[in-house]
């Protein structure tokens, strides 16, 4: 998954969202790591369409990596701790 410019592009959005405060601007919804990050503000960051954003997210939240909620009309996305502690487990055992 981080081998190739997409897998590096997750990655550094996975960082991102470990501290979304500190990489997203603040919004009127309140905490951003308790409500998420939307694919807009990724994009932003990212320098790319939100549609690319949003594929990426999307990757993301399939493999089980980030949480999905609807904040109105919008996704948001933060991570899934628990689950990124489960794969980065199986990865250190060596599958």
């Amino acid at each position: 998954m981080t081998g190739t410019p997409s897998g590096r592009m997750r990655q550094t959005i996975l960082e991102w969202l470990k501290d979304p405060a500190a990489h997203f601007p603040a919004r009127c919804h309140g905490d951003l790591a308790e409500t998420g990050v939307t694919a807009r503000a990724v994009a932003a960051k990212l320098g790319v369409p939100r549609r690319t954003a949003r594929a990426h997210l999307d990757f993301l939240a399939r493999l089980g990596l980030l949480r999905t909620r609807r904040v109105r009309c919008r996704v948001r996305y933060r991570r899934d701790e628990i689950r990124i502690a489960e794969v980065s487990q199986v990865f250190e055992k060596g599958w």
